[in-house]
């Protein structure tokens, strides 16, 4: 007797919009890889004006330790993190996947849905970006689906918010 497991979910049909890779390299340069970078440089500019016969091991491991990490995580975040966000909104539920490295899947019934926010900081306003948060009635927090474009922002939150008003009672 074999035991073949519990059906696996698909993912959801909606990708995000694809200037969400830019806008996620943005944030990279400017939360982690920039700074990496710029201590490398800079302890290599105080390594070449201060200590120059550390040259030879600083360099290396400079470029092992700071450099290497800063460029993979400028590259391969964006692209994972744009692999995996998705969502979709179906008769009954809304559906949505994120992360890049712990990934999570939600599905919420539409009748959970008590608020739907939208958020456009000044560097997604730049790439014509927005972040939706869905709070539903669970312990398991928000929904947030990153990387929307602003039409389809816009008109999700109007759907869930229409759902919202449709459902009968409380949602709590």
């Amino acid at each position: 007797m074999s035991f073949a497991g519990p059906p696996r979910l698909r993912p959801p049909r909606h990708p995000v919009d694809p200037r969400a890779r830019r806008w996620w390299t943005a944030q990279a340069l400017l939360t982690v890889s920039g700074p990496l970078l710029l201590t490398a440089l800079v302890l290599a500019v105080l390594c070449v004006l201060f200590f120059a016969g550390a040259l030879p091991w600083l360099l290396p491991l400079l470029v092992v330790v700071l450099v290497a990490p800063a460029c993979a995580y400028a590259v391969l975040m964006p692209r994972r993190r744009y692999a995996v966000h998705a969502w979709e909104v179906g008769t009954y539920s809304l559906y949505a996947a994120g992360g890049w490295l712990w990934q999570k899947r939600r599905v919420a019934p539409l009748s959970r849905v008590q608020t739907v926010d939208t958020l456009r900081g000044p560097l997604q306003r730049r790439y014509g970006l927005t972040t939706l948060t869905v709070t539903t009635a669970s312990t398991a927090g928000n929904i947030r689906i990153s990387g929307l474009c602003d039409a389809d922002a816009d008109a999700l939150a109007e759907r869930l918010g229409r759902a919202a008003q449709a459902t009968v009672g409380d949602a709590a």
